[in-house]
Formats: C-alpha cells, sequence, structure tokens
C-alpha cells in the first residue's frame, strides 16, 4: 500500500460544524467523508472534461463529411506530381 499524504484545507467555522455533522450522520470520520465527497466530485470533473457531448444530427453532418472525398489542394497535387517515380520499366 501506497504511502498516504496530507492534504489540508481552511473552513469558516460554520462550514466545519455542518461538514462534521454530516459525517456523523454517515457514520464516517470527518478525514472520510471529505475525500469521499472530493473525489466524487474529481471523478464528475474529470468525466466532463473527458467527453465531447454533441447532438445526433451534428454526429450524423460528420459521418456524411467523413464519407466524402477531400476536395483536391492544388499544391499537394503539384508537389506529389514532382515527386512521383517514372513508371517502372
Amino acid at each position: 500500500m501506497e504511502e498516504s499524504v496530507r492534504i489540508e484545507l481552511r473552513a469558516e467555522p460554520e462550514q466545519e460544524q455542518r461538514i462534521r455533522s454530516a459525517a456523523r450522520l454517515e457514520a464516517k470520520s470527518t478525514s472520510a467523508f471529505i475525500m469521499a465527497a472530493a473525489l466524487a466530485r474529481a471523478d464528475e470533473v474529470m468525466a466532463e472534461w473527458s467527453t465531447t457531448t454533441i447532438s445526433s444530427s451534428f454526429f450524423d453532418e460528420i459521418l456524411d463529411a467523413l464519407d466524402q472525398p477531400a476536395p483536391g489542394n492544388d499544391a499537394l497535387i503539384r508537389a506529389i506530381e514532382r515527386h512521383r517515380l517514372p513508371p517502372a520499366s
């Protein structure tokens, strides 16, 4: 098991009492209560920032666009032609 580290925070007296009261109601230590709440919120934030949600109509537009060939880029086509190898004899 990894060594635990200390996380400190400051709270107003009223905030501290609310947290301690809620922890007692759940029969948890104050530390366990705060850790559970902080981890739950951390998971929510991580999920929000790692997921992109779009409408189904926009998703369909994206799929349709991916199925279409890309328009030609004249500069890219010229570069390919300049470096194309001659056919093998």
